[in-house]
This record gives structure tokens, sequence and C-alpha cells, in this order.
């Protein structure tokens, strides 16, 4: 490849790097909307305004356009801006895997040590919008007798917020676990990627990829870890826990993804450079 498309290949990379940080912003940002307007939904979802709800909607069909029902057309409005961060979050989630695959393809036009070293930095910033977002929202509901759906209680978690959070609850060792092999673990791991795609001629890159080809076979522990994670937050919650998965949880998918990936071509790249 000759040095001016080679540079024009930079740019478009580059520029997509730019851009994937664009989307994941704005997923985080609508993510973290749906969030807030969540906790607001679910505070006019107790049992005592599920009550007074129930009472306007009462009111409201007796005497029609006489009665304005205000709580209701209050969370009508919120539940409307709702499924819209919901569905901005996933949108732009959608879009940043678009340009994450095109990243990966580009091991077609690059070196190995490029696509290393871009593909490093890819990982990096996956990782930390999935380090940052909400990975999983939990409500407790439960049905109740002339009243309807009642929620009782409501959480969003991600991981970084969930490590503080077990933490301060006192589950020192499900707090150590999650904060190694999801937090500690893949940040080191990025960063030694991208270290090896830097100085590949260093005799500590090499010493790098034997650790990370040794530990190869926990490198799916971290997925396993956020499994039980989940399962450890819906099992700990009474009455009836509804739960769903957000876009965090993409994220950290897509990193383990990324990283696998980065680690075979860092292997193959040093492999080459010996052989």
């Amino acid at each position: 490849m000759s040095k001016s498309k080679q540079y024009v290949v930079y740019g478009v990379l580059v520029s997509i790097l730019f851009v994937m940080i664009y989307l994941g912003q704005k997923a985080y940002t609508n993510a973290v909307t749906f969030e807030s307007l969540t906790g607001e939904m679910v505070a006019m979802q107790g049992l005592e305004e599920s009550t007074k709800l129930q009472l306007e909607n009462f009111a409201k069909s007796i005497l029609g356009d006489l009665y304005d029902a205000q709580r209701q057309v209050n969370l009508t409005e919120i539940r409307e801006k709702q499924q819209y961060a919901m569905l901005e979050a996933e949108k732009y989630t959608r879009y940043f895997m678009y340009l994450l695959g095109a990243m990966l393809l580009s091991y077609f036009v690059l070196s190995l040590r490029e696509y290393t070293f871009f593909g490093s930095l890819t990982a990096f910033i996956t990782l930390v919008f999935g380090l940052v977002s909400p990975l999983l929202m939990i409500t407790i509901h439960k049905e109740v007798e002339y009243i309807g759906d009642v929620v009782f209680s409501f959480e969003s978690k991600g991981l970084m917020g969930s490590v503080s959070k077990l933490l301060e609850s006192g589950d020192i060792v499900v707090a150590i676990v999650l904060g190694l092999f999801s937090v500690i673990i893949p940040m080191l791991k990025v960063l030694s990627l991208f270290f090896i795609s830097i100085f590949m001629e260093s005799r500590f890159a090499h010493g790098i990829v034997k650790f990370f080809k040794h530990i190869g076979k926990w490198s799916m522990l971290d997925v396993f870890v956020v499994a039980v994670f989940l399962v450890y937050l819906t099992a700990n919650k009474g009455d009836i826990s509804r739960a769903k998965v957000e876009v965090g949880l993409y994220f950290f998918l897509a990193y383990v993804i990324v990283s696998m990936i980065m680690s075979l071509s860092a292997d193959k790249m040093l492999h080459d450079k010996v052989n």
C-alpha cells in the first residue's frame, strides 16, 4: 500500500473511532435518561400513587371531560419519553456496533501491527462504555387487587456502580470478584494489547502475550461473572422481580469479542516477527 493510501486509511479509521465515541456517548446519555424516567414512573406507581391514580380514573369514567385526570396524563407523558429514550439508546448502540464491525474488517487492509493498534483502541472505547453504561434494570412489583400492578422498588445497575454498591452493602467477596474479572483484568488486557502494538520489538511484549495466552482459557470468565452477577441481583430480591437488560451489557460483550480477536492478532504479529 502506498503512503498516500495508507494515510487515507488511517484517517478513515481515526474518524470511525471518533464517531464511535460520539455514538457511545449518545447511547449512554439516552440509557441514563431512560433510567431516570423509569425512576419517575416507579415513583408514580407505588401503592399510594397507584391508589390515587385508580380513583382519578374512576372519577374520569363518571364525570368525563368535567374531570381532569392529571396524574394519568403525567404518567402517559413520562412513559412516552421513557420509551423514546430506550429506543434512542438502542439505536445508537446498534450504530456503534455497525462501526465496530467495520473496524474489525479493517484486518483486510492493515498490517497485523496496525490492526492490533486500532483494534485495541476500539476495544478500550467499547470497554469504557460497557463499564459506565446501565447494565440491568430491576423493578419489584406485585399485582394488588382493585389497584393493579404496584411497583415497590426500582434499581438500575451498571458494572462500576454495582461494585461500589456491593462494597457499601458488605458483599465484599462478590464485589472483589466482579471488580477483578469485569473491570481490572479487562482494562489491563486492553492496555497491554495497545502497548504491544506500539512496542512490539520490546522483550516485554512477548511476555505479555504469553501471559494472556496462559489465562486465555479464562477469557470467558468475565462473561460468566457478569451472568452470575445478573442472577445474583435478581435472586436477592423479594416479591416478584422484573429484569431488563440494558445497553451496557451489549457494550461489554462486544468488548469481550474484540479483545479476544486482538489477542489472536497480537500473538500472530509477534509470531511472524520471530519467524
